[in-house]
């Protein structure tokens, strides 16, 4: 269920008119390298909007739920989300900067594309499902957090050299 158009014709032409909305709906499609909203998560938007000479400032807070990935283990995790919503809309007729969000007086305000940008900048970059989270073993990949890497003797590539001067006592 997308979101549907915000009636704004009372608030068009009138600067200074505010209302407070409440819109729900679902972000098809909105992911990111390790963090996406599930196509049918419903994502919650408490709204302000307010009539400016420009167009309609929107304010608020998103909020909903996410699927993570950890950026160590590669466990799938999920969160809750709240992101601040704070963007111009500009009626269509106006020649603005391409930057901002247009709508038609008469078809409303799709909220839809500024709540899918306010929510996508809020995604974490490298999220984790715990912070002591050991991630994957370098060699084998297994999960260091479940015991499935057996231990693996590391030497330092650097110091790789002197382990050819180690004499083992069976070879003598």
């Amino acid at each position: 269920m997308s979101f549907a158009p915000i009636d704004v014709r009372e608030l068009v032409g009138h600067p200074g008119a505010s209302r407070e909305v409440a819109v729900d709906g679902t972000l098809d499609g909105l992911a990111g390298a390790l963090a996406r909203v599930a196509d049918d998560e419903p994502v919650h938007a408490d709204l302000l909007l307010e009539s400016v000479i420009e167009g309609i400032l929107v304010s608020g807070r998103a909020r909903g739920r996410w699927v993570l990935s950890c950026a160590r283990c590669l466990r799938e995790f999920d969160g809750a989300f709240e992101a601040p919503v704070h963007e111009m809309a500009v009626p269509r007729a106006v020649e603005d900067d391409e930057e901002s969000y247009r709508f038609d007086p008469v078809d409303g305000l799709d909220p839809e594309q500024l709540l899918r940008d306010a929510i996508g900048v809020e995604m974490p970059f490298a999220p984790l499902c715990s912070p002591g989270c050991l991630g994957l073993c370098e060699t084998c990949g297994g999960n260091r957090n479940l015991g499935e890497c057996p231990g693996h003797e590391r030497i330092d590539p650097r110091f790789a050299v002197l382990s050819e001067l180690i004499i083992d006592p069976d070879d003598a």
